[in-house]
């Protein structure tokens, strides 16, 4: 729900329609992140994706019909998972909704990746009510959102005649530069559960920073002062809750100074040099470091070393 979010409040905004879906039941298909949603919008246009694509194309052939959501059984052959990457065919059951029929504050509340539950409320294959909880009141929801809720990842049960879909966001970390360990912290970020990307171009850097929350993590790596300076800018015009700077303190001077001379001096929320300090000396150890500090800092147990 949380890649779409944007997009489906421009919508909103603009009065142009959009159909959001998400998976409800998965037989036979991998699925890895159940916080996934899908939008589309008339003439074709489509954000998001569920289960490599391969649900999107039955899902936009039945959105824009009518005002009121609606469960869809749709069957993935295998021809359908060969031409989306996928091992095996299986079957799927997706809610498809007009936007404007789910609670209003859902859109805001995504943007800015809050943890959520929907609890949709059935008459036959129709949804009759949809109601939004978070960590607030999620207990006011039943024992079973809550159970859901409390696992802390996305998923969704159906419970007599509700669909309870809980949206849970999953971290993301984006590492702007490259080198050994901007690699190994690709790969190291994964391991752990994250979402992550190497960006070696400064407006891309730019773009994807910009749409970041409190729950997500920056780190710089490269001597390109260019690229390095742009990813630490964009990170802290962000809300992103963690920022690393990965190098020598000559290095890190260096940012100081090309950042200083465009304006930029408050750096306490930058991690420099980045990673805590257990003697890491190889790109493993070294990824291992900055993971470590940017979970400790999200827990509040971390302190910032300052670039400035």
């Amino acid at each position: 729900m949380y890649g779409i979010a944007l997009t489906v409040a421009a919508c909103l905004r603009a009065g142009t329609r959009a159909d959001v879906a998400w998976l409800v039941e998965a037989s036979g298909l991998p699925v890895d992140d159940w916080s996934a949603a899908v939008a589309f919008t008339p003439g074709g246009g489509r954000t998001g994706t569920l289960v490599g694509g391969a649900l999107d194309a039955s899902l936009a052939d039945r959105a824009g019909r009518g005002g009121q959501g609606r469960l869809v059984d749709i069957e993935v052959t295998e021809i359908d998972a060969l031409i989306a990457g996928l091992p095996i065919g299986g079957r799927a059951r997706c809610l498809l909704m007009p936007a404007e029929a789910l609670p209003a504050e859902l859109w805001d509340l995504a943007v800015a990746r809050q943890p959520l539950c929907l609890v949709c409320r059935l008459a036959g294959d129709l949804v009759a009510e949809a109601h939004l909880f978070t960590a607030g009141d999620v207990a006011e929801a039943g024992d079973a959102a809550a159970e859901l809720f409390a696992r802390r990842v996305g998923g969704s049960t159906m419970v007599d005649d509700r669909v309870v879909s809980v949206f849970w966001a999953v971290p993301q970390l984006v590492i702007v530069g490259d080198g050994p360990v901007a690699g190994a912290l690709d790969r190291a970020g994964a391991l752990v559960g994250w979402h992550t990307q190497v960006i070696t171009e400064g407006e891309m850097a730019r773009g994807v920073i910009a749409g970041l929350s409190t729950i997500d993590k920056v780190v710089v790596t490269g001597h390109d002062l260019e690229l390095t300076g742009a990813g630490l800018i964009a990170a802290l015009d962000s809300d992103v809750g963690y920022i690393g700077a990965l190098g020598s303190r000559r290095l890190n001077d260096n940012r100081r100074d090309w950042l200083a001379y465009r304006g930029v001096t408050d750096l306490t929320r930058v991690h420099a040099p980045a990673g805590l300090d257990i003697g890491a000396d190889t790109p493993a150890t070294i990824a291992v470091s900055i993971l470590a500090e940017a979970i400790a800092s999200a827990a509040g147990a971390a302190q910032t070393s300052p670039l400035s």
